[in-house]
């Protein structure tokens, strides 16, 4: 390799649950820069879900944690290129790669609903995923069942 790998940026904890994992789901939620927005967005979603799961015991931040770990998945496919035949060859993801794939994700699908503001929809997929439905869900179960079909490939990866 030519160039030295680039420093690991450090994240500050974000000011409300003083938690890293939020912040990096806000710079994930975040565009064009718009960082104070993205907090505020999240923050509103995270009280959406506590109103709406008033009858789970669980606080609402452990409520989007265990939703984040639901659609977080264990494996993808990547395209090789073998011998002028493109293989679907499944890798495991690595830890980083694994949780970043499953926040935009969740962000992509929350994205895509319908309702009024960013924070109810982020707050709709939220509560789908703790419940092991949703979109970024099914697209979790789609990359596992992709992998599954293509597993004959799997020597191919190094």
């Amino acid at each position: 390799m030519r160039k030295a790998k680039p420093k690991k940026r450090i994240l500050l904890p974000d000011p409300k649950y003083h938690d890293t994992q939020v912040t990096r789901f806000v710079n994930n939620l975040m565009l064009q820069g718009k960082k104070s927005i993205a907090y505020s967005i999240f923050y509103d979603a995270i009280d959406m879900v506590g109103e709406k799961m008033k009858d789970s015991d669980k606080a609402p931040l452990d409520i989007w944690r265990k939703a984040l770990e639901n659609v977080t998945p264990q494996i993808e496919v990547k395209s090789r290129r073998i011998g002028g035949a493109n293989f679907q060859v499944p890798t495991e993801l690595r830890p980083e790669r694994k949780i970043s794939v499953s926040m935009k994700n969740m962000i992509l699908f929350a994205r895509k609903r319908s309702g009024r503001s960013m924070a109810e929809k982020l707050s709709a997929e939220i509560i789908a995923a703790y419940n092991n439905e949703g979109g970024a869900f099914k697209r979790k179960e789609d990359m596992h069942r992709m992998a599954e079909a293509n597993k004959a490939f799997a020597h191919f990866r190094f």
